[in-house]
This record gives structure tokens, C-alpha cells and sequence, in this order.
């Protein structure tokens, strides 16, 4: 009778043979079955705060403002532009034209869970295949309690960095099972919805160049058949025809020149940490800081499992063919994510979900070697949910009173189908409003460089996005704005810090109201 191979023997990142006695377990309807109605109801019971506020935080509101121009028949990168890709956008743009206004938030967000759901059990079916059905399980866990471990602006919006993650976590699987070109049609996917999503690249390759090395045997063939190597350049082909054409076919659609300016090279400005290290620094530590403590459960095993097989490597009788619990493709994953984390230099705290999906594999592989760890690391992980999703039920996103007091003063001003300008950094006051912008850059960070995540460094007309403020001369001039709302409230970007408003105010408006600070100005109906 056969044995079964045990675990510290299988290669990695090849699946662990079923251990005796458990082949029920294996069964289509089995282990899935009672994995997915766990996830499905743990995943919507985190995420209940989501459904009590009209949006969390200004990325949704910019989102919702671009599906309304773009359901109109603008062009994004030309009626409405973003540094981001266009796929999240044009996703919206489907949603609203197929619900309505109306439903738009709700549909998100509902879209938002599956997005969630669906990465939680990617995940566990990556880890299944490394560790088994125990790290598939706490994969599958792990997830949806961790996936809500920041404060609730950055983990109840349904945002990019959520419809990402299910693109990275497909992409590193498929890669897992040898599927290249679905692999690179993934990664393309996760780069689309936003660029840093390309970081699973390179695990992906990774598993390639490990699979071309292996020597794979054919499942028909006779035990002890002799294995073949696997072969680079074809799937490097499918690889890379997966990636290059849907990223082809989204230039083509938004235009190569814009798609390449939006996406790649018009945010040199922008990138730029220059002059404000201490905000930089203290927001990386602070939502470093609450983060850790809400993923301390899958590092902490991460770590043990590495210095328990660091000892064992050491120790004169340890098995040569052993195979560490937690492999070099999970573990090259988490330190791109990382890297793709430190882009811009931002480090808002949505940035730092991107490093969840590798680290929820790579700790539920870690915890399968380290059984005993296996329930605290889960107690761990539920109790700060818990607290998250508590922290959530009682959150009320910043600025939200603010831009609902001036979304009801710019309908007293204004009628439905008139344009107004908001100068300022919540563009979620033109949705809330229901007017539409009269420009298309949605916030002065665009035309000032400025970012909330900077302060006043390198704040200014000359900082702007190059070619901005020729934009913006060519859309006042083509749609005068009927209103324009100054939100600025003393920021670096107030209209007497830039002439360009300031003269526009000037010269063609006149106050005419004021709503939590924020000042309203109507177009003159003669001249002053």
C-alpha cells in the first residue's frame, strides 16, 4: 500500500498529497462547500458599515462623478481626467447607466463585497494547493477578519485597491496551476484598475522561471516515469500576450497619448516627497502602526515559521528534501506589494491593502506548519475585526457634513442643468449637488499640486500637471461655470495663492453665499 508523501517533503510551490483518511474531504462539494458560505456571510458582516454612509471617502465621489460625465458621453483623459486607469471608471459608467443614480452607491458597494469575496477565496484555493485544506481554511478566514484592519475610510469604500486584489490574488493562482495566459490577462486586469497592481508581475514570473526548472511528470504515466522540464519561452509568449494586449486595448480605446500621460508620466509633481518628510513619515508609521496591529496574527507566524525552519536547516539531522512551510513566491509578493506601497510616497492607508493578500497566503501556510499557533492566530484575528467593524458602525467619514451643507447651498444657487467649478479636494460635492463639473479636473490638486497627503510642500500654479491650466482657461472659456464654490478654507491653494482664480473671481463673480465655511460665488449677469 502507498504512502502518503508527508508535507515537509512536497515541493514547493507543487500541492501536498491528501493525507489518509481524508479523500472526502477533497470532494467538489465538500471542503468548498462548507468554505464558501463562511466566507460569503463573514466577508458581508465586516463589511455592514460600507452600506450606512453615501460614500467613505473622496476616491468614491470622484469615481461617481466620472461614471455621470462619462454616461453623458464624455471621453476620460479628455472631458474628465485621473491619474488612475481607466477600468474602474468604466465600470461605474456601466453600473449607472444600468441602475441609475440612484442605486449607483448601493451597487458598488455590493460589487465592492464580491470583490472582497472573491480574493478571500483565490487565496484559499492558492493556499490549498501549497499547504492543504487547513491552510486553504485559514487563508479563506484570514481574509475577510483581516481586510478590515484600518481605519474604516481607508477598508469600508469601495475603492481601488479592493477591485484590485481580486486581479492579483487570480493572477498569482493561476500562475500557481501553470495557467500563463490567463495569468498575464489578470495582472493586466489588476494594472488597469490601478498601476500598482502590476507588482504580482513579479511573482508570477517567479513561478514561471520555477516551473520551467521543475521537472513535471505527465498525470497518465506510470509511477516512476521519468519527468520533462517545463518550458520558458512559451509561457513567457502567453505571459506576456495575456498582459500586453488588454493594456493595447485600453490605450486604443482612451487614446495611446493620454492613456500613456495619465497613467505613467504626467505626475511627476505630484510623485515628488520633496519638503514634507515629517508628513510623510508620520502617516507611513501611523497606518503602518495600525495595521500591524490588526495583522499581527499571519506576520507573527510568518516570522516563527521562518526561524523554525532557519533551526531546522541548522540542525544535523534535518531532512535534505525538507521544504520550508512558507515558499520564496509568497514571501516575493508581499515585498513587491511593499514596494509598490512606498509609490508616491503617499501612504494613505487604503494604499496598505495591497499587501494583504500576500500576507494572509504566507501566513496561512506558515500557520499549517505551526498547528498549535493556528487558533490564537484566528482569536487574534477575529477579536481585532470585531473592534474594526465596531470602530466602522459608529464612523462618520471626514468632511461628509461638510460637503452635504454645500451640495444643499449649490442647489439653492443653481438649476439642474446649470456647471459650476468646486475649488477645492472633495469632488464628491458636484455628485452630492447633482450638477455637473464645469471643467475636467475634478479637484485643484490637478492645477496646484496640492495633495492631502503633503500639506503645503511644493504648492503652486508652476507645480501643476503640465498643460493643466491651458485646459482650464479652454473649459471656462467653452463652459462658464454658473457657480463657483471656494473650499479651500485657508489651504495652500486658496484663490489669493493663485492669480489664475483669483482673477477669475475677480473679474467675472460675486459672493453669494457661504456653507460651513466654504464660500459661494455667482457668474455676473453684467458687467460689474
Amino acid at each position: 500500500m502507498p504512502t502518503a508523501v508527508p508535507q515537509s517533503a512536497a515541493p514547493w510551490p507543487g500541492p501536498t498529497a491528501p493525507r489518509p483518511g481524508r479523500a472526502r474531504r477533497l470532494l467538489p462539494h465538500g471542503w468548498w462547500g462548507r468554505l464558501v458560505p463562511v466566507v460569503v456571510l463573514l466577508t458581508a458582516v465586516v463589511h455592514l458599515p460600507s452600506f450606512l454612509r453615501p460614500l467613505w471617502n473622496p476616491d468614491e465621489g470622484f469615481l461617481a462623478v466620472q461614471a455621470r460625465v462619462l454616461a453623458e458621453g464624455g471621453a476620460l483623459y479628455a472631458d474628465v481626467v485621473d491619474r488612475k486607469p481607466p477600468l474602474l471608471p468604466w465600470l461605474h459608467r456601466g453600473v449607472l447607466e444600468l441602475l441609475g443614480d440612484d442605486l449607483l452607491w448601493p451597487a458598488v458597494r455590493v460589487l465592492a463585497v464580491g470583490a472582497h469575496t472573491a480574493t478571500a477565496l483565490l487565496l484559499a484555493a492558492a493556499a490549498r494547493h501549497h499547504r492543504g485544506d487547513r491552510a486553504g481554511t485559514a487563508a479563506g478566514l484570514l481574509y475577510p477578519l483581516l481586510s478590515v484592519g484600518l481605519a474604516p475610510e481607508d477598508t469600508q469604500a469601495a475603492a481601488f485597491e479592493v477591485f484590485m486584489l481580486p486581479w492579483t490574488a487570480a493572477a498569482y493562482f493561476l500562475a500557481v496551476r501553470g495557467r500563463w495566459g490567463a495569468a498575464g490577462l489578470a495582472t493586466a486586469a489588476a494594472a488597469l484598475t490601478k498601476q500598482t497592481g502590476g507588482a504580482v508581475l513579479l511573482p508570477v514570473l517567479w513561478l514561471l522561471w520555477q516551473h520551467s526548472r521543475d521537472r513535471r511528470t505527465d498525470p497518465g504515466a506510470p509511477p516512476g516515469a521519468p519527468g520533462v522540464p517545463g518550458a520558458l519561452w512559451p509561457g513567457v509568449l502567453r505571459l506576456g500576450a495575456g498582459l500586453l494586449l488588454p493594456v493595447a486595448a485600453a490605450a486604443w480605446a482612451t487614446g495611446p497619448r493620454r492613456f500613456v500621460f495619465w497613467t505613467l508620466t504626467g505626475s511627476g509633481s505630484y510623485l515628488s516627497p520633496e519638503g514634507s518628510w515629517p508628513l510623510v513619515l508620520g502617516r507611513a508609521l501611523g497606518n503602518a502602526a495600525i495595521a500591524g496591529a490588526a495583522w499581527a496574527a499571519p506576520a507573527a507566524a510568518v516570522v516563527a515559521a521562518g526561524v523554525v525552519a532557519a533551526r531546522r536547516r541548522r540542525a544535523a539531522d534535518a531532512p535534505a528534501a525538507d521544504a520550508p512551510a512558507v515558499g520564496g513566491a509568497p514571501l516575493l509578493w508581499l515585498a513587491a506589494s511593499a514596494a509598490a506601497v512606498t509609490t508616491g510616497f503617499q501612504f494613505f492607508g487604503h494604499y496598505y491593502l495591497q499587501l494583504l493578500p500576500p500576507l494572509v497566503l504566507a501566513g496561512a501556510c506558515a500557520l499549517d506548519a505551526l498547528p498549535r499557533r493556528r487558533r490564537p492566530a484566528l482569536a487574534w484575528s477575529a477579536a481585532a475585526a470585531a473592534v474594526f467593524l465596531g470602530w466602522g458602525l459608529l464612523a462618520e467619514p471626514q468632511g461628509l457634513r461638510h460637503s452635504l451643507a454645500v451640495a444643499e447651498q449649490v442647489r439653492a444657487h443653481t438649476g439642474e442643468r446649470d456647471r459650476i467649478l468646486v475649488w477645492g479636494m472633495r469632488p464628491e460635492q458636484y455628485w452630492l449637488a447633482g450638477r455637473r463639473p464645469a471643467g475636467r479636473h475634478l479637484t485643484a490638486g490637478f492645477l496646484t499640486n496640492f495633495s492631502g497627503g503633503r500639506g503645503d510642500a511644493r504648492v503652486g500654479e508652476r507645480y501643476a500637471v503640465p498643460g493643466a491650466w491651458e485646459d482650464f482657461r479652454e473649459d471656462m472659456a467653452e463652459h462658464p461655470p454658473a457657480l463657483v464654490v471656494d473650499d479651500s478654507r485657508g489651504a495652500p491653494y486658496a484663490p489669493e495663492h493663485i492669480p489664475t482664480v483669483r482673477r477669475l473671481l475677480d473679474e467675472h463673480y460675486h459672493r453669494v453665499a457661504e456653507a460651513d465655511g466654504a464660500v459661494l460665488y455667482a457668474r455676473n449677469t453684467a458687467p460689474r
